[in-house]
């Protein structure tokens, strides 16, 4: 299967701006044009994670998940939490009513990483290394995983969320998503700061 579009929906404020691919690329280094536009949605949620819970859902569109990574033509698809919820009801209002092709999204929560059932993306909402390589560990194939933690690439996760000059910026690791059986879009990667494990000290 594969999600990836042309053109990309940005959804906030109950309200649909059709953007492209290019634009969104040059929104990830504007964080500050990305808390107007979110700033009403959710007030009990900072904006930072209004923004990444756009982010979460945009990132459907420069990722290519393989058909295995679905039960059934129509199965929803599935964006997991872990952890203390920095989101709130951004993140439900923000996939509320959407589609990836044929799979209506969804948002399910975890209090424990034992209680994680398959999922497409997974955020994970803890600093705890430990708590991150047992979750790691815990993961199957087919999970993009998400998370704003220092040690999360070293722990061997997919995106992590981190600030620079006062915007959200993104780093991946490519060889991680491979070893996931995802495709990352060039894209993305071209925008984000590309993790190298072989650089990382011992």
């Amino acid at each position: 299967m594969r999600v990836l579009n042309k053109n990309m929906r940005w959804r906030y404020n109950k309200h649909r701006l059709k953007i492209t691919g290019l634009v969104w690329v040059c929104l990830l280094f504007n964080v500050h044009l990305l808390y107007a536009q979110t700033a009403q949605t959710n007030t009990n949620v900072s904006k930072e994670y209004q923004v990444k819970a756009a982010f979460l859902f945009n990132f459907t569109q420069f990722v290519e998940w393989p058909a295995t990574a679905f039960s059934a033509p129509n199965a929803p698809f599935v964006i997991g939490i872990l952890g203390d919820d920095p989101f709130g009801t951004a993140i439900d209002e923000t996939v509320a009513g959407e589609k990836i092709g044929l799979h209506p999204l969804i948002v399910q929560r975890y209090h424990d990483s034992k209680e994680i059932k398959p999922c497409h993306i997974l955020f994970i909402s803890t600093t705890d290394p430990e708590r991150i390589k047992e979750t790691l560990a815990l993961i199957t194939n087919h999970t993009l995983t998400v998370s704003d933690a220092g040690s999360f690439m070293k722990q061997g996760g997919i995106i992590r969320f981190f600030t620079e000059k006062n915007k959200i910026r993104l780093q991946v690791n490519p060889d991680a998503a491979r070893l996931a059986d995802l495709n990352i879009s060039a894209k993305l990667l071209r925008v984000s700061d590309i993790f190298d494990p072989k650089s990382q000290p011992k």
